[in-house]
């Protein structure tokens, strides 16, 4: 009888890198995390350094996950469309494997998040799931029966560069474009839901220079900017979510990264979807991450979901 090994999930962050060991029950046993120089070696050293000291607390090669910035291309096995930019293009998976020694699975961190929540997260008892990370980024992600859904192009549920749908003629007239060099549309859904974009529009209109925490922390003392902005916002997020509801109509939608903290959303969103959706009730639950900001490290390991 061959026995399970350890996992290691590795969060591959702009900044720092954060890695993770998982028992063969899915229980942490260490988390640590490094920053790393912006580079594309200094990233791989990082990685290294992380399996070396979990592989040595195992007593063995434990199996590596890693959540990236970006996709890993099956067709070419290069990365692409990653923010930490030195990433693109490189064929970061065979080297990985060739300085770790062993083989390794890469995935999309919004697709990390996603599993994590559906192995043992908030969506543990639904069998599909819809995950959303709004952060500096806008991120999704699909599973079903607690496997991700990466699709023939490997992007389904990663909407964050689709326009807004059903847009408002002041959404139209805003002249926040996406820099991206893949999408550059002036209704690019990331540019108004990231908390980056919702402060950029916050601030364009009140002249001020408040980050996303500040205005959500204005609306707590009942700021009449912040408190209109907000409701905007989950008038925004409710237009999107009933799109994907229409295409994948899951069982739950999770949110993640630094918005997910805002708690009126969570209240405020659901009654606003079935404005937008094609039915006489709206089931999907809308519902905050369990595992927080572990929540694509530990996604990252349950992509061996077989050791």
């Amino acid at each position: 009888m061959v026995k399970k090994k350890n996992r290691i999930g590795i969060d591959y962050g702009g900044t720092k890198i954060e890695g993770i060991l998982l028992n063969v029950n899915g229980l942490e046993i260490k988390r640590k995390r490094y920053s790393y120089k912006k580079n594309y070696i200094s990233g791989i050293e990082t990685v290294k350094k992380l399996v070396d000291e979990f592989d040595k607390i195992s007593g063995h090669y434990c199996s590596v996950g890693i959540g990236i910035p970006g996709f890993s291309s099956k067709d070419t096995e290069l990365v692409t469309n990653a923010n930490s930019l030195w990433l693109n293009n490189k064929p970061f998976k065979k080297d990985l494997e060739i300085a770790l020694n062993r083989k390794v699975k890469l995935m999309n961190d919004a697709n990390c998040f996603t599993l994590s929540e559906a192995v043992d997260g908030a969506g543990k008892e639904f069998k599909s799931i819809f995950g959303i990370i709004i952060g500096t980024g806008f991120g999704g992600g699909l599973s079903y029966k607690k496997e991700i859904i990466e699709g023939a192009n490997q992007i389904a549920g990663d909407w964050g560069h689709q326009p807004l749908p059903y847009p408002t003629d002041e959404e139209i007239k805003t002249k926040i474009k996406c820099p991206s060099s893949n999408c550059g549309r002036p209704l690019c859904a990331e540019q108004f839901m990231s908390g980056i974009g919702f402060s950029k529009i916050f601030n364009a209109k009140h002249n001020t220079n408040f980050d996303a925490e500040e205005i959500v922390s204005l609306d707590n003392k009942y700021d009449k900017r912040a408190e209109e902005e907000l409701n905007l916002y989950e008038d925004r997020m409710a237009r999107l979510m009933a799109v994907m509801i229409g295409i994948f109509d899951p069982d739950a939608i999770i949110l993640g990264g630094g918005m997910s903290n805002i708690d009126r959303l969570y209240k405020n969103i659901p009654p606003l979807i079935s404005k937008y959706t094609f039915s006489n009730k709206v089931n999907t639950k809308v519902i905050k991450n369990f595992h927080g900001d572990s929540s694509g490290v530990r996604g990252a390991a349950w992509l061996w979901n077989d050791v």
